[in-house]
């Protein structure tokens, strides 16, 4: 598919997932995320051996989800949206704390690999229903 704003839009087979060249450069914006929050992380100073310590540790929080979809998806997505790894990354900037830098880089670098993987944000009826598409195949009786 092409990235180009000539580019036909395909519709969404339903409202809320991004199809078309739009998912494209959001997946375009993944690799970003990913590949600049590693780059970043070099700067720190801080272990490699961190990377793969806690670059899934974000996902603790599916745990929502035992408490039912609506919470799981709230929670979720906290866990995966920019805003607090940023701000972490901001206050170890300012505060001269590479360590706290060095987490919210990698809690970005996450966030890219998930979306880069097309797991997108979670709506609150079940887990696969996200703004980038179906995880998986769609169950039945959804389709």
């Amino acid at each position: 598919m092409s990235i180009g704003t000539n580019t036909a839009v395909a519709v969404a087979p339903e409202a809320g997932i991004v199809a078309g060249a739009p998912r494209t450069w959001l997946r375009v914006e993944a690799a970003v995320l990913l590949a600049g929050s590693l780059v970043a992380f070099s700067s720190t100073g801080e272990p490699w051996w961190l990377v793969p310590l806690a670059i899934l540790i974000p996902d603790v929080v599916m745990v929502g989800y035992l408490a039912g979809a609506r919470t799981g998806a709230r929670l979720y997505n906290l866990g995966h949206t920019t805003l607090l790894p940023a701000v972490l990354v901001g206050l170890g900037w300012w505060r001269s704390a590479p360590i706290l830098a060095g987490i919210g880089l990698i809690w970005l670098a996450h966030i890219g690999m998930d979306r880069l993987l097309g797991y997108g944000l979670k709506y609150d009826d079940q887990f696969q229903h996200t703004h980038l598409g179906w995880i998986g195949r769609r169950p039945r009786r959804e389709r």
